[in-house]
């Protein structure tokens, strides 16, 4: 047996490929491993959405031309319409060029806006506005999303030959709702083992729209004339306002487009591009054409029996009637996991709000010891919640709720463009004609896209509008109120040093211990040492001034994170920064003050934390309804002490009443 085994092994290293077993190439499989893994990984987290589209968009597009008779150039036009959308916004502009202008591997429209103010060199109004807009719009994207995606996907039960006749749309509308509440219900416990299984089941899922696509290209082979760009053009021009409206449908195709950018730093711009380019595409564009040519062979039938159009599901009627119950089933999860995709994208916009401070504090939980960017909102869970249950209700089939879908994604679009204009020319160094060659056409067709959606705003494009618009209004509301909240308070306040010099003079009672009092103005003497001094007439040994600043980058290094300026032998001011994508945690990071020679015992520190209670006044700088719209948001952000991780024993709070 010994024998047999060293001549296996001696046959095993004689066929063996040169060098096989040396560590360098062992590492560039493993590099090579985890570079396919992570492709097959983007597919459930980035192209879910854009994956389940063929679902309702090629059906939608076609059902915008109702009122006219539909003709082979016609089917050849709303075809070739979709392939180009793919083509010029999802590879030309996200792929090929915006992948390009990453915030330290981090993309989205909120790092877009940090990277053009750090181009420009600081924060101005407009780039503010912009990055406000485009993230107000987002959570209308990501509301409408779920209740799109898992109504379409229920529909299709009207395709099978047993079940058709007994499917409504109240049942259609329940199973979606109990859908719905499960997959918001397991947010909390996160998706780090579901997640394993997305990419895997969205591989099927393109694997199989792919081959029902390849499979219906035969019923009428003319349609790859779609792939001519002349009948697209020629569609839009003959039809005029019709055009313009299946031009809106057919932006449906690309509505997930805008993942691809902002789930970046999840993946890598490589494996996401490699996904897209040489996956995702292929079976997106096999599906459009095969969509098609079926669209075409019921044409011709129904023209030699002298009759019009049919209004078919073209997505579920590929499939033979045996395999459409599966089909559905697979639809189903794809469309779940499409679902999640925007909702995680929603929960990680939220925290970069957060962070930039355009909304107030939440309650970030980790759901992933290992994987940073997995995080719960209980509150936005619940705000999605409310809102894809409203809309499901409301407009009860995808058919209706295609008409509010895609306003909101062209609108994030056009900002990101935008954003993109600043940075191409200030950070990248572009000329002006050089620029204009590449953002015009991109403007162009983002505009051109906008206006073909908001056709459709009075039969429910007003939906992810007055979902921006109130969005807008609590960010605007956060960021005025707790801009006077700062100004008032500095008004108020004695500077630090000023008080460090009257402290030397009239020394106060000295306790042990160490003392740290948060501020978001270290200038000036914080309102809880302020009301420490007054009512309990002590000072502490050492005194921290604690700022928390966040930059203008995902993350910061932790040889980066602290900055010691010492003040007085009473004081010292401790500047702790954390990039937009981090949650704080202040005991973690004060523990690396040791390196700089700051030392304390952080079981003998306490922190000193201001609670204001905010009044409206007579005479303020917002409107009465703004006034009470921060007093809200201010009532009902997250206690500091969750906020920072700091453990509640340690803490002190003093109160105080200011008005806005």
């Amino acid at each position: 047996m010994a024998l047999e085994a060293s001549a296996q092994a001696v046959a095993q290293d004689v066929t063996a490929p040169p060098d096989s077993h040396h560590p360098a190439h062992s590492a560039k499989r493993g590099r090579r491993g985890a570079y396919w893994a992570l492709s097959i990984g983007s597919l459930g987290v980035v192209f879910g959405d854009i994956g389940t589209s063929p679902l309702y968009a090629f059906r939608s597009a076609l059902s915008a031309m109702e009122d006219e008779t539909v003709r082979r150039a016609d089917v050849y036009g709303i075809v070739g319409l979709a392939l180009w959308a793919l083509i010029m916004v999802v590879t030309v502009k996200y792929v090929l060029f915006l992948m390009r202008a990453d915030n330290k591997g981090e993309g989205g429209v909120l790092s877009l806006m940090a990277l053009a103010q750090r181009a420009i060199g600081r924060r101005t109004a407009t780039l503010i506005t912009l990055g406000l807009i485009g993230a107000a719009l987002f959570y209308g994207d990501a509301v409408i999303t779920p209740a799109i995606s898992v109504l379409s996907a229920i529909e299709g039960l009207r395709t099978i030959p047993s079940l058709g006749h007994q499917v409504t749309t109240d049942l259609v509308v329940m199973i979606s709702i109990v859908i719905l509440f499960a997959l918001f219900f397991v947010q909390s416990r996160g998706t780090a083992r579901v997640g394993l299984l997305f990419g895997p089941i969205m591989l099927v899922w393109f694997a199989v729209i792919m081959v029902f696509g390849i499979l219906h290209v035969f019923d009428d082979p003319r349609v790859l004339f779609s792939l001519n760009p002349f009948y697209a053009v020629s569609f839009l021009v003959r039809h005029g306002f019709v055009g313009f409206l299946v031009l809106g449908s057919v932006f449906l195709t690309v509505t997930g487009a805008e993942a691809l950018y902002a789930d970046m730093g999840h993946f890598g711009r490589w494996p996401i591009q490699s996904a897209w380019l040489f996956l995702a595409l292929p079976c997106l564009v096999l599906n459009y054409l095969g969509q098609g040519a079926m669209a075409l062979h019921a044409l011709d039938r129904a023209t030699a029996l002298g009759h019009s159009m049919p209004d078919l599901d073209w997505f579920f009627i590929m499939a033979p009637p045996e395999f459409r119950l599966p089909l559905v089933i697979l639809a189903t999860v794809a469309t779940i996991i499409a679902s999640q995709a925007v909702i995680t994208g929603a929960f990680s916009l939220s925290q970069q709000a957060i962070q930039l401070g355009l909304l107030p504090r939440m309650d970030v939980r980790r759901t992933s010891e290992t994987q940073t960017g997995q995080i719960f909102l209980p509150q936005i869970n619940n705000m999605l919640l409310v809102g894809v249950l409203a809309l499901v209700v409301m407009f009860q089939t995808s058919d209706n709720l295609s008409h509010a879908y895609g306003l909101a994604v062209t609108g994030t679009m056009l900002v990101t463009t935008s954003l993109a204009y600043v940075v191409v020319r200030r950070m990248w160094k572009w000329g002006p004609i050089r620029t204009a060659v590449l953002i015009g056409p991109l403007l162009v067709m983002d505009l051109t896209f906008l206006a073909a959606n908001a056709l459709k705003i009075l039969s429910g494009g007003w939906a992810p509008v007055l979902i921006g618009a109130a969005l807008s209004a609590v960010m605007l509301t956060w960021m005025r109120g707790a801009q006077l909240l700062t100004d008032k308070t500095r008004r108020d306040s004695v500077p630090l040093k000023d008080l460090a010099e009257i402290l030397r003079n009239r020394a106060p009672h000295r306790v042990a211990g160490t003392a740290v009092f948060l501020t978001s103005d270290p200038e000036v003497a914080p309102v809880a040492l302020m009301h420490n001094l007054k009512h309990n007439k002590v000072l502490h040994e050492k005194n921290v001034i604690l700022t928390v600043e966040t930059a203008e980058t995902p993350r910061v290094r932790d040889e980066n994170r602290l900055k010691i300026e010492p003040v007085s032998a009473d004081f010292t001011k401790v500047t702790i920064t954390y990039g937009f994508m981090e949650s704080p945690n202040l005991p973690r990071a004060l523990a690396l003050c040791r390196k700089q020679g700051l030392k304390f015992d952080i079981m003998a520190t306490s922190f000193f934390l201001g609670r204001r209670s905010v009044v409206p006044a007579v005479q303020s700088g917002m409107p009465l309804w703004q006034d009470k719209l921060f007093i809200f948001l201010m009532k009902n952000a997250t206690n500091p002490t969750d906020f920072f991780n700091i453990p509640p024993g340690r803490v002190v709070e003093l109160g105080t009443q200011v008005t806005v």
